[in-house]
């Protein structure tokens, strides 16, 4: 008789969270990274053109920038408006569905406005358990 067998039906039950199948993990993909939020929060007011979207967002740069805008586009929570000139304008903007995650994105700001000091406090105190248990 093998070990699950013998464990009971617990251990022949499938695991209820997977990465693969949660479309909250998969969302987190989309914005977790910081330069994608503060992308998103760049074309909040709307439609803004790269080099003025690289000037407005610290310490990005041009190649993250673009990397980024083109996940966001992908993702379909950006549209990228190019002019014909000379030379070229080029204005992004959110789309419906970018527009839609500003709201979630403002609440999970709020929340980290308000508990930051709290998670800090945290960190000290695991942080000066170690050092003592060490």
């Amino acid at each position: 008789m093998s070990n699950a067998e013998t464990a009971g039906p617990a251990a022949k039950r499938k695991p209820d969270i997977s990465p693969e199948r949660c479309d909250y993990t998969k969302f987190l993909d989309i914005v977790s990274s910081k330069w994608s939020a503060l992308i998103l929060y760049a074309l909040e007011d709307g439609p803004v053109r790269f080099g003025e979207m690289g000037r407005r967002i610290e310490g990005i740069s041009k190649k993250m920038q673009t990397q980024t805008l083109r996940q966001l586009e992908r993702d379909g929570l950006v549209h990228r408006e190019l002019t014909p000139s000379i030379p070229p304008v080029v204005d992004y903007s959110l789309t419906p569905l970018g527009r839609s995650l500003i709201g979630p994105l403002q609440e999970l700001k709020r929340w980290a406005s308000i508990h930051h000091g709290e998670v800090m406090q945290a960190r000290d105190n695991y942080d000066r358990t170690l050092e003592r248990a060490d």
